[in-house]
């Protein structure tokens, strides 16, 4: 089931030909579906904890982490990620680094999140699941709490692992059912298609779970067709080689599937050389439902309002396309129409009293 598709309407809003400030990005309402929590612990807090825990890093201090983020691929990335990984090992880490995101959302007025966590890159170094996600849900709780920021978890499998990992750490999942509201498929790209997963994305949709898949960032094309056809996917992560096939762009305007894309991340993997050469408003002017994402911004350079100005640094970004981005990020979410109802209000209003 793709999520519900909402239409615009931007109807009496002033300005909307416009160029979008920053200070308009800035304080623009908006969602984020395509977050790694892991990719969100920061060079300080990843050093804090290893302090805290007596992990050995190669790294001497938080200018020696910063320094090791030079990446030429996916992979290159990878290596680093689950190296910064072992410094999370409690629940209290854990928390740590979520609440770490929180304060980021509250900073960018992101009013909804779903965050996405990879519990194989713990529970595989002996880290018990339960551990990982109470951390994560009670930071959740108290961001709800104390900030009133809206939030969902998605579980990915890394699919650079087996398939009978996956399904393992779908079966741990169980107890936790109704705390996670999706299953996702993230890690290695290449050599590991969606088809690798089938029976376990199967088996997810008959235990409740929503879907989605990472396919069409260093993968091709014909991936993301099987992340649709095989895994049944709501929405697919990155999607931005879909240009390259004329049918797939054409199902994907017709389906209204949305693509959870992350600028910063395609020019630091060298998906794209540079941010101009981007193709996020060629895919929104094709009329596919697009909108920006983080990925893992302390690794990539910035968090959502960061992946907003380098787009406005690039390209002439008008009031109405951060409208329409904002808006698909909205109704692209896993909450219910009511809920994104009031977000898209809340957004229209922000609209027509920003002076």
């Amino acid at each position: 089931m793709i999520p519900s598709v909402i239409a615009p309407d931007f109807s009496g809003i002033p300005k909307l030909n416009e160029l979008a400030s920053r200070d308009f990005l800035a304080g623009l309402p908006k969602a984020e579906l395509h977050l790694h929590l892991d990719g969100a612990l920061s060079p300080a807090l990843m050093f804090k904890l290893a302090q805290r825990n007596q992990v050995e890093l190669p790294y001497k201090s938080i200018a020696e982490i910063e320094a090791a983020y030079q990446f030429t691929n996916l992979q290159s990335f990878l290596d680093v990620y689950y190296r910064g990984a072992s410094v999370l090992n409690t629940e209290q880490d854990f928390y740590d680094l979520t609440r770490d995101y929180f304060a980021k959302c509250k900073a960018d007025n992101v009013q909804h999140t779903e965050l996405s966590f990879d519990p194989q890159t713990h529970t595989e170094r002996g880290i018990a699941f339960a551990t990982v996600i109470s951390g994560i849900l009670r930071a959740m709780a108290d961001a709800k709490k104390d900030w009133g920021i809206s939030a969902k978890l998605v579980m990915d499998f890394l699919r650079h692992l087996s398939a009978e990992s996956a399904m393992k750490t779908l079966e741990e999942s169980l107890p936790w059912k109704d705390k996670i509201i999706a299953v996702g498929l993230d890690s290695s790209e290449l050599g590991h298609p969606p088809s690798k997963f089938t029976e376990v994305f199967a088996r997810a949709r008959t235990e409740g779970y929503r879907v989605v898949a990472h396919a069409g960032e260093e993968g091709p094309p014909s991936y993301i067709w099987e992340a649709i056809e095989l895994l049944n996917v709501e929405r697919i992560d990155h999607g931005v080689r879909c240009d390259e096939d004329a049918k797939l762009m054409d199902y994907l305007r017709e389906t209204q599937i949305p693509l959870t894309v992350c600028p910063l991340s395609n020019v630091r993997l060298c998906v794209f050389d540079t941010m101009a050469e981007h193709n996020l408003f060629t895919l929104l002017d094709a009329g596919l439902r697009v909108m920006i994402n983080s990925d893992d911004p302390t690794y990539f350079g910035g968090y959502l309002n960061d992946n907003y100005f380098a787009l406005a640094d690039a390209f002439p970004v008008t009031r109405e396309q951060a409208l329409l981005l904002a808006h698909h990020s909205f109704t692209s979410s896993f909450i219910s129409d009511d809920e994104k109802l009031k977000f898209i209000g809340q957004l229209k209003n922000y609209a027509n009293n920003f002076q």
